[in-house]
């Protein structure tokens, strides 16, 4: 019997009419189907087979959600007052009225004895919840820090505790329910850091994937079966690979800093994972920003979904975030930080972030300052994950602590209490810099940012003030002058 499949793949095969697998009469003509579809088919083809398979996946019960009767009964005035005062914008259908306590929103009471040193809901949080539990997808444009994980992974505890679920079998890898999904190592972390005690008060299992550390460490923990997996693409798709996770139970997805996936390389990775996943599944998809890629993504795999907007979907700076800039001669700066650092330290609340752009200068940058008798910690890629989660540590403990990082290395890093952030190497971009100085100034709080601005760098200027301007901020004459183009009766004439 000959077979010739699509992609120009011919199957010999000498076969019976009919095959027996497992008890099962299969016509051979779909069993070659079948394997071809498994193996080398195209992922439309592939995404349809799973879409045949759903109904045989258990029913998923989305809609859970009970209005409180304070909710119920509130004016619709004062929900327009609190949209307003809030910055907050809502599109889509049936979209419920947002809550502003944390006993409206009806949390499990094991939830809600673990909110207790919270005061009341973020804006995000307020209207993400109910939403979420009525089982309606969501895209929540918001900044980072404004309370986005427990926006999302409580209600994602929720809708675990109404699954009917089987359970798992010993070394068997159980599909877990809840899927978040994150660029970074760093941001992974934090994710399950904030989420940990609402997890384990819920009486469930979580896992946290991400590259740098052992893969064979992780297929040992999620062989015991898992509820939470926190991951990046990259390290989620190594385990898919090799088969020691299952999706095709995954209920409740978030995309987490969506836009910064995309812009870190990570779309076919994403667009993969989710192509696993069950259609019918909720999503959510958390972004600090709109471009057209995120857009996309949404409109490909979220449904009737309610758009949730707080503040301007455009980046911008912290308006609580004090930001001094100098111009410096390149050669001056180590001496002027130097200066900079000794004032910060004369006083109190001084921990401080410090960017550069390379991982040498981190390390110079700290044996510097070291000589001076301050105490720094040099974060980079070339550290491993052993040595980033000690300095970590090291650093959240110590009120007074230095952190010179990277980019790359400060991807994700979240620590409340950052009160300076210093960029002795100014960023390529007003995207990164707004990024940057947004390490401060978190959870109500102020802080501020100082920058070091070179004449080599005039080109950046413009972006620069323009931030600068919207956030109100002052802007010294000198970079006003380094933006500024010559007189032209100072023109340099070119000679041939």
């Amino acid at each position: 019997m000959e077979l010739d499949l699509p992609g120009g793949t011919n199957h010999h095969m000498k076969i019976r009419n009919t095959i027996d697998i497992k008890g099962i009469m299969t016509d051979p003509v779909t069993l070659v189907l079948r394997l071809w579809i498994c193996a080398e088919a195209p992922l439309e083809i592939r995404a349809m087979e799973n879409i045949k398979e759903e109904t045989s996946l258990r029913p998923i019960i989305k809609n859970h959600y009970k209005e409180h009767a304070d909710v119920t009964s509130r004016a619709q005035t004062e929900i327009d007052d609190w949209l307003s005062t809030n910055k907050v914008t809502m599109k889509g259908n049936n979209i419920p009225r947002p809550v502003f306590s944390f006993g409206e929103a009806n949390f499990n009471p094991r939830i809600l004895r673990e909110l207790s040193n919270f005061q009341t809901p973020t804006s995000i949080q307020s209207i993400s919840w109910p939403v979420l539990m009525s089982g309606l997808d969501i895209i929540s444009i918001a900044q980072t820090g404004s309370g986005k994980t427990l926006a999302y992974m409580l209600p994602a505890l929720e809708h675990m505790s109404h699954q009917n679920l089987p359970k798992s079998s010993f070394r068997s890898p159980r599909s877990p329910t809840i899927l978040v999904l994150v660029p970074t190592r760093e941001l992974a972390q934090q994710v399950s850091e904030v989420s940990k005690s609402c997890i384990k008060a819920s009486n469930l299992q979580y896992a946290t994937l991400f590259g740098g550390v052992s893969k064979f460490a992780q297929e040992d923990f999620l062989a015991k079966g898992v509820d939470v997996v926190v991951a990046t693409p990259g390290r989620l798709l190594d385990h898919l690979n090799t088969k020691t996770i299952d999706l095709r139970n995954c209920s409740y997805v978030v995309l987490d800093e969506a836009d910064r996936m995309l812009d870190m390389g990570f779309e076919p990775q994403v667009r993969s994972v989710l192509s696993q996943i069950r259609p019918d599944r909720q999503t959510a998809m958390f972004s600090a920003t709109w471009p057209k890629e995120v857009q996309k993504l949404a409109r490909d795999f979220l449904k009737d979904e309610v758009f949730l907007n707080v503040g301007s979907m455009e980046l911008s700076a912290n308006p609580d975030i004090k930001q001094i800039v100098e111009v410096v001669d390149g050669r001056e700066k180590r001496d002027r930080l130097k200066h900079l650092i000794e004032n910060i330290f004369s006083k109190e609340n001084n921990k401080t972030l410090i960017f550069v752009q390379t991982k040498v200068a981190a390390d110079r940058l700290a044996t510097f300052l070291g000589h001076f008798g301050h105490k720094a910690l040099s974060l980079h890629g070339d550290k491993t994950q052993l040595q980033r989660d000690t300095i970590m540590q090291r650093f959240r403990r110590d009120a007074s602590g230095i952190l010179i990082a990277t980019d790359v290395a400060a991807r994700g890093l979240d620590v409340d209490d950052i009160e300076h952030v210093i960029n002795f190497d100014y960023p390529n971009n007003s995207e990164d810099y707004v990024h940057r100085i947004g390490r401060t100034g978190r959870a109500g709080r102020t802080g501020v940012a100082y920058s070091f601005v070179t004449p080599e760098e005039s080109h950046k200027v413009p972006d620069l003030i323009e931030v600068l301007q919207e956030t109100q901020q002052e802007i010294p004459r000198s970079l006003l002058d380094l933006h500024a183009p010559p007189p032209p009766s100072f023109k340099r004439r070119s000679y041939r």
